[in-house]
């Protein structure tokens, strides 16, 4: 049986105190292979913790941590050679050229001299870096670093690949270009954990969503499952020209899968619509064209919104409004 790639059984971290802090209160979690796992919840939930005791850089107080079957706290230095690791503060050499960061990275992790020139060149290409490879860190831009980031991390070949807010900062052009090439790398057979406060990133990224909040992990799915399970489906919110009346409400009602809301929806001056209809229903799929029809010879459709529910609705109803230091 292979061994997947991250397995944490019963990980607990304690931090000393009168009372002492438990950042990581009993976590189980095992990520697959080739699966994007995105690590979600809000300020001092515990992922900073989590990503540390992964990396071996925090030690557990109780459970255990596996990477591709390796235990992190008895052979660390093997675990640490399985890792590429990009965490969210810029840790790049400034005394160094861009393609000097990556070639002293592969001779550290064991490379003879020929082998890592051509793989510093090799990645400079594919990260889109390759013109500025004679440039210093601080002469490039935030995107531009994050890409190079990226490819040092992964320069030595790791299974594994941490991502910790990677896209933290960036324009949406940089970060669409960095969620290609997480993309890309998954396509490679890479597996990833990445950690974001982006909603939409983890949406678009993962394969599943674990959500994290005070220590311990309250689901593990899917987005779409997600959103399915713990969301309020999709309302859509009717307008007509003319209050419905009983035959419409009846025809609406006898549409499968959807329900009328009693209450209307609102209009620009944020009044209640008094032609306004709203519906809820599980999926948008063939609900918006049966309810359509169902209008069509009883009723003047004015207009149609159509509202689905987001992993970030998903994620406050799970951990709450309240604001976090």
């Amino acid at each position: 049986m292979v061994a997947p790639p991250l397995a944490l059984t019963g990980v607990v971290k304690q931090f000393g105190g009168t009372p002492p802090v438990v950042a990581v209160a009993g976590i189980d979690l095992e990520v697959g292979h080739r699966e994007v796992l995105g690590l979600l919840g809000p300020n001092g939930a515990g992922k900073s913790t989590t990503i540390g005791i992964i990396t071996t850089r925090v030690r557990p107080s109780e459970g255990q941590v596996r990477v591709f079957g390796v235990d992190a706290v008895r052979d660390p230095a093997r675990v640490k050679a399985a890792l590429g690791v990009v965490q969210q503060m810029n840790t790049l050499d400034r005394s160094l050229t861009l393609r000097e960061n990556l070639y002293y990275h592969c001779r550290y992790f064991g490379m003879g001299a020929a082998e890592a020139n051509t793989r510093s060149d090799e990645l400079l290409e594919r990260f889109r870096l390759a013109d500025r490879r004679d440039a210093m860190p601080q002469e490039i831009s935030g995107g531009m670093a994050q890409r190079l980031q990226i490819a040092r991390a992964v320069a030595h070949h790791p299974a594994l690949l941490l991502l910790d807010e990677p896209t933290a900062g960036l324009d949406p052009q940089s970060r669409i270009a960095l969620w290609e090439l997480v993309g890309e790398l998954r396509d490679d057979g890479m597996t990833v954990l990445l950690s974001t406060h982006y909603m939409e990133e983890a949406d678009a990224l993962c394969d599943r969503v674990a959500v994290i909040d005070h220590g311990r992990i309250l689901v593990v799915d899917a987005p779409s499952a997600l959103k399915r399970d713990h969301g309020d489906g999709v309302v859509l919110d009717v307008g007509l020209a003319a209050p419905a009346d009983a035959t419409v409400r009846q025809a609406l009602a006898a549409v499968p899968g959807v329900t009328l809301v009693e209450d209307a929806p609102r209009g620009m001056d944020a009044r209640p619509d008094p032609n306004g209809l709203r519906i809820a229903a599980s999926s948008a799929e063939g609900t918006v064209g049966a309810v359509v029809a169902a209008l069509a010879p009883l009723a003047t459709l004015r207009d149609l919104r159509v509202s689905e529910t987001t992993l970030e609705s998903v994620f406050i109803a799970l951990t709450g409004r309240d604001l976090r230091e």
